[in-house]
């Protein structure tokens, strides 16, 4: 028996807002624990939360960009459960009525689309950190995160393989990055996933018991703990044996899940509205406000880069998959404005160097206007393409412009057509055989005749121009 996978995603988004969701308190990441906090959000007797509007606003954004249902009027509960890390004893979400239903993400893999369905969009404070002491038995906790805003994002149980689920991930990522909403990092903690998966025998419509993974901070390992979840389940079930619904935990270092506890259905949690918070209600008015204020968000950006600047629906779609790097590639055509060649050096020499070095595109020490002079002095003849890599490599690592690395370095192209045909005739003459080869129909060895004049001029010499010569001075 054959089976597949039954995938759900839940995404919590850190909002880039300045304070707290219910409270003045800051949100900025590394202060010294336990120093941005106050009696609301430490849930002191008292005191009375008060919604960040900016929040809001930020939720409705992902809402519209994700072609959600916005409800006029959303409630938020109380979500009640204790651990070391939630001062109140409960968590203030949204439960019954959430922000926003009924979305949907389309997705590629292997140059299929699909359409995947986003359940629900809500927002929710985030709770505290515990710190574990590597010496004593011992845990710390700080609460400067207890109640940064969050939306959660709860996908439809429509994901099939690992790859759609690390798409669906990215997809959000991105467009959280578009709207300047979040900053999408996961190693930071700032966006975070847990996925709920079963297996069922393919042709099958019923789930099977579900099992929910935490700890995956990085797409490698959100894929990853995935097959092995996979792995594992249908082991499990080859053999007959049960599967427990409960929460597992993916240990990167083992390359395995283990478990954690036991999975918690809603009404463990005892939801019910927050008597201290009133309806939360989103006018037609302030909604259209947020569609206006939205910004080109990636799938529109793709099809822009392919109608304007006559790019693959491929290149267009790695470009428009960053946002740094869509704004990087359009930077660059200011200078050098030939789209097709600066997709070329994005994807493959700029994209090389941030691989190499697992960086993003921030971090590159070349500007876009010197990115594009390499370019413009590739096509003005001044230097080859084999040149312009070797500049580019210096470029990466100094950050200086390409028109001073050439002239220090002595890279000026050669195209002097009576220098370089001089020298064409001595390798001719030197070369007899390889001439009557040529003059017999072995053409290929024109190749070895510029590869010479090459060698001769340390690279310098014109390849074009090269050629040219070469099969002038051979037709005589």
């Amino acid at each position: 028996m054959d089976y597949e996978a039954v995938i759900g995603l839940e995404v919590h988004a850190q909002l880039l807002t300045e304070s707290k969701i219910f409270c003045g308190c800051a949100t900025r990441f590394g202060a010294p624990p336990n120093t941005q906090v106050c009696p609301v959000c430490l849930g002191m007797p008292g005191t009375l939360p008060v919604l960040n509007r900016r929040a809001v606003e930020f939720a409705l954004k992902m809402a519209l960009a994700t072609h959600c249902r916005v409800a006029p009027e959303s409630v938020f509960a109380r979500k009640n459960y204790f651990y070391p890390d939630l001062p109140k004893g409960y968590q203030i979400s949204q439960y019954e009525r959430p922000l926003a239903e009924h979305g949907y993400l389309d997705i590629q893999v292997n140059g299929t689309s699909r359409r995947i369905g986003i359940t629900r969009i809500h927002l929710e404070e985030d709770a505290g950190k515990l710190i574990h002491s590597d010496t004593r038995p011992v845990s710390f906790v700080d609460f400067n995160r207890t109640g940064v805003p969050l939306i959660e994002i709860v996908s439809e149980p429509e994901l099939r393989t690992p790859e759609e689920a690390v798409a669906y991930l990215q997809g959000l990522r991105n467009i959280l990055l578009y709207l300047g909403i979040c900053d999408g990092n996961l190693e930071e903690g700032s966006l975070r996933c847990d996925a709920n998966i079963s297996l069922r025998p393919v042709g099958e419509t019923a789930f099977g018991t579900k099992v929910e993974i935490k700890n995956m901070n990085s797409f490698r390992f959100l894929r990853q703990a995935l097959e092995y979840e996979i792995r594992r389940q249908r082991a499990l079930l080859l053999e007959g044996r049960e599967i427990l619904q409960e929460t597992r935990l993916w240990d990167a270092a083992k390359g395995q899940t283990f478990s954690m506890r036991g999975k918690e259905e809603a009404h463990d949690y005892r939801y019910f509205p927050d008597p201290d918070l009133v309806p939360l209600k989103v006018s037609d008015a302030w909604l259209e406000d947020i569609r206006r204020s939205l910004p080109e968000l990636p799938a529109a950006r793709t099809r822009r880069f392919m109608e304007e600047y006559g790019l693959p629906e491929y290149d267009a779609g790695v470009l428009t998959a960053d946002k740094a790097l869509a704004d990087y590639f359009e930077a660059v055509l200011a200078t050098f404005p030939r789209p097709k060649q600066v997709s070329n050096w994005i994807m493959a020499e700029v994209l090389r160097e941030l691989k190499k070095e697992e960086a993003g595109i921030a971090s590159l020490k070349v500007a876009p206007r010197d990115l594009g002079r390499l370019l413009a002095l590739v096509e003005e003849g001044a230097i080859s393409g084999k040149m312009a890599k070797m500049v580019f490599e210096d470029m990466v690592t100094s950050g200086r412009d390409p028109e001073t690395i050439i002239r220090e370095r002595g890279l000026t192209q050669i195209s002097d057509a009576g220098a370089l045909e001089a020298q064409a005739r001595e390798i001719l003459a030197a070369h007899p055989k390889e001439v009557a080869d040529y003059r017999a129909g072995k053409t290929k060895v024109l190749g070895f005749f510029v590869g010479q004049l090459m060698k001769r001029t340390k690279g310098q010499a014109n390849p074009q121009l090269a050629n040219e010569i070469f099969r002038k001075l051979l037709a005589d």
